[in-house]
Order: structure tokens, then sequence, then C-alpha cells
């Protein structure tokens, strides 16, 4: 049985809205339904576990009846950091489940239906699997007091989502303590000795956060 977590905890305030920006229009449909839809692509029985604000979640369910959204799904209580909403996502997964869940940024409308296929496909065997772009402009590190260097850029790559992984093992990586350098679940699950599988992503899988984003976002959908 595979699962998708999509999480959905931003208050838009690098957008500049009163709305959340999970909920603001791309051409006619609120971002979060897009994304929702696009895994619906992939797989049409694909348990979905939303994950929500609790003060999310009256609005959420006015949206779904204004735009008659009717995909099935559960609804788990965002936590104080993503690491938590995530966790309670994962609590909506009964234990000894086998199969594989992936984690998604609510706010990446755009993942290619390939790649999500990819990105599940590949992790019932390698258990752990990151969708990433390579990185296209020149980077500089600071070393310190006002010092910078540049550095090879294609030793790094961009991070996307899903993430996706064996049920298991992102069970009991989530059973740990909260760290502060868990920014993703990557690093979350690296943290247990368990290695990550790159795969290539797809550049349009742009996470919306600033007004800019979502001037793009209209292009692309």
């Amino acid at each position: 049985m595979d699962y998708a977590i999509i999480v959905a905890g931003g208050k838009g305030l690098r957008m500049g809205s009163d709305v959340p920006k999970q909920f603001l229009p791309i051409n006619g449909l609120p971002v979060l339904m897009h994304t929702i839809k696009r895994f619906r692509e992939y797989d049409a029985g694909l348990k979905i576990i939303l994950v929500l604000p609790r003060e999310q979640h009256e609005y959420w369910n006015e949206l779904c009846k204004n735009y008659h959204f009717t995909a099935a799904y559960a609804v788990a209580e965002g936590g104080e950091t993503r690491f938590h909403s995530v966790k309670n996502g994962l609590a909506l997964i009964p234990d000894g489940t086998e199969g594989v869940v992936g984690v998604h940024d609510g706010v990446r409308p755009f993942p290619s239906v390939s790649v999500i296929s990819t990105c599940y496909e590949t992790a019932r065997t390698a258990k752990a699997v990151i969708p990433v772009v390579p990185v296209v402009e020149t980077l500089r590190r600071i070393v310190g007091d006002g010092v910078t260097e540049t550095v090879a850029r294609d030793d790094y790559r961009l991070v996307q989502t899903p993430q996706t992984f064996d049920i298991g093992l992102l069970k009991r990586a989530y059973a740990q303590p909260y760290r502060d350098s868990f920014t993703d679940d990557a690093s979350v699950v690296e943290s247990v000795g368990a290695g990550i599988t790159l795969v290539e992503g797809n550049r349009e899988n742009i996470k919306i956060t600033t007004p800019i984003d979502l001037r793009v976002a209209r292009i692309l959908a």
C-alpha cells in the first residue's frame, strides 16, 4: 500500500497575502488542489494524507465545497515544525504497513507524473529516494570575515519533493527526537544511518513562496 503525505502549513507571510499560499489560485484552482490532482494522475488509488494547521481546516473545507473538489484523502493536524507535521501525517499510517510513502510540499504543484513515478518505483528497492536538479548558477561560499570563495557547482544539487521512502524506514526515522539539523525528510532518514538515492527531478517543480513564484506558476499551469 502506497501513501503520499502532502504538507501544507504556510501562512503566506513572504507572499504578502492574508490568504495562506497553498490556497492562492493558479488559473482558477487553488495551489493545493493542483498538487493533489498531480498525485491522483500518478495513481488514482494512492492513499493521500493532507497535513494542515488546525486553524485552516474549516477554510480548506469551504474551498473544497466551492470548487466541487472531491478527491479522497485523510487530514492530519499540522505541528510546530515541518518535522512534527510529517510525524503527525505518518501516525495515520498503521504500523506494519508495507509499501512506499512520499512526502511532498503542498506548494509544489508541478511535479511531473514521470518524476513521481520514478521516485516511488526506485524507493521500492533503494528505500530512500529524493528528486534533484542541477545547480545552474555560480555558487560562492562565505568563509568568514568578509571572505568568500567560488565552489564547484557540479558538486551540488537542488533538492525537490516528493521524497519517497520505505514506510517502515521513515516511521523509524521519525520516532527519534527533533533536531534543528532536520531540514527535510532525507536529513531525518540519514540520521538513522540510511543512504539516500538521487533521481532526476523536473525544473518546473517549483516551490511557491513569493509573488514572483506565483506569477511563474500561472504560466506553467
